[in-house]
């Protein structure tokens, strides 16, 4: 039986919420994005009004400004975004229990089971676009097909508000002329070997010999090849079943660069306190301590160390932290961003702590230490992130006093 499969995208869902938010900016160009001084000055989302001017998604503030300098900027509030999609995720899943998120504005949905009950995709896709635009005040664009990938391609087609049916009767005559790219998983650096070969079109691509874009592009080509020909049979996973958490992790891009040992030592602290209360809330430790360096020229490195024992201790992920910077990193050389992150995770009562045979001082240090940083949980849940925070942070000038908000 042939697969009936949604892509639901909420249209420029950040602006959309704060134009439901606050009414007043709905007929204005404003977007969201964030703040310029943290140098995170990018446009995140904008109004269709922003639009006309020409705004794009991922522009810095300045050029978007420069095309219309009466653009209103909004901060964003991801934790209003998250409840919003909660809310339009739980009404796809009125229609079929297989609702997929892929980011936290579109979805996958698998309708074919229940095209007896509520009609086919069209008249599905239909009634959802006007139920969440009647019950939550923002539209989405629906793309209708028999697999994910030409739903997605189907859900980008026209936009705002707007329902594309891409089937295997018309997929040649509206996949075929969009340009590489659009495809789903063809990337800048495969788009680029494509047009060395002369493959500028999806068309292009599914025409193509699959010998020679594996030669090209090892597995990424044969993939991309059925993708052209409208093949792929992946499922849509229900999103509510639990997902196998495979890191806990944090990063910050700081105000001004690192610049020497002290400002370093700060920000794994801070990094390594803030992964550390994640994975006290998630009832995990962690074998593996790995930082993430990127400097201000962009060029990035990873390194891991694993430790004697699992542990969800700030302090001990600091010293780990600390002893990777050392070892790969010249501390005079600026650091744009620094991420740090736990990996190799086993729930906190696994066996796994080392014993010492000089007595029992270091498990009970270890134990006044979990007291200690439970009690900073408890605080800082209680009476917000900035509640409490070691002495060192206390005049930071790098932008760290977010890293404990969700």
């Amino acid at each position: 039986m042939e697969r009936t499969i949604l892509h639901c995208d909420c249209n420029g869902f950040f602006a959309s919420v704060e134009c439901m938010l606050r009414p007043e900016l709905k007929n204005v160009p404003m977007a969201v994005c964030g703040d310029p001084e943290s140098r995170h000055g990018i446009i995140l989302a904008k109004n269709e009004q922003a639009k006309a001017y020409g705004i794009r998604t991922a522009e810095t503030v300045w050029q978007a400004k420069r095309k219309c300098p009466r653009l209103v900027l909004a901060a964003p509030r991801f934790r209003e975004y998250r409840r919003i999609s909660q809310q339009i995720n739980e009404i796809y899943r009125r229609y079929t229990d297989l609702v997929e998120p892929f980011s936290i504005d579109e979805s996958w949905l698998d309708v074919t089971g229940s095209r007896v009950l509520f009609g086919d995709g069209r008249q599905i896709a239909d009634r959802l676009r006007e139920t969440v635009r009647r019950e939550i005040g923002i539209t989405i664009s629906v793309g209708v097909s028999f697999n994910k990938i030409f739903a997605k391609l189907g859900s980008d087609y026209k936009k705002p508000d707007a329902t594309t049916v891409i089937s295997p009767e018309n997929y040649q005559r509206i996949v075929w002329p969009l340009p590489v790219d659009a495809l789903m998983f063809c990337g800048e650096k495969a788009a680029q070997t494509l047009a060395g070969l002369g493959i500028h079109t999806i068309g292009d691509l599914a025409a193509c010999s699959p010998e020679l874009l594996s030669s090209r592009l090892g597995k990424a080509g044969a993939q991309l090849y059925e993708f052209a020909n409208g093949r792929d049979s992946s499922p849509v996973a229900d999103g509510r079943s639990r997902q196998e958490i495979k890191s806990v992790g944090n990063s910050v891009t700081f105000r001004r660069d690192l610049s020497g040992p002290e400002d370093i030592r700060k920000a794994v602290q801070a990094l390594a306190d803030s992964v550390a209360s994640r994975l006290r809330r998630q009832k995990l430790k962690c074998w593996v301590v790995q930082v993430g360096i990127k400097d201000p020229s962009f060029r990035y490195i990873t390194r891991q160390k694993t430790l004697a024992a699992p542990t969800h201790l700030a302090r001990l992920l600091a010293a780990a932290g600390e002893e990777l910077m050392a070892a790969c990193w010249n501390a005079s050389a600026p650091i744009r961003m620094l991420s740090l992150s736990g990996t190799g995770l086993v729930p906190e009562d696994a066996p796994g702590e080392q014993l010492c045979f000089f007595g029992g001082d270091v498990l009970r240090g270890s134990e006044k230490e979990e007291r200690l940083e439970t009690a900073m949980d408890r605080i800082r849940g209680r009476f917000g992130s900035g509640a409490v925070k070691f002495g060192g942070l206390l005049k930071e000038d790098l932008g760290l006093d977010g890293l404990h908000r969700e």
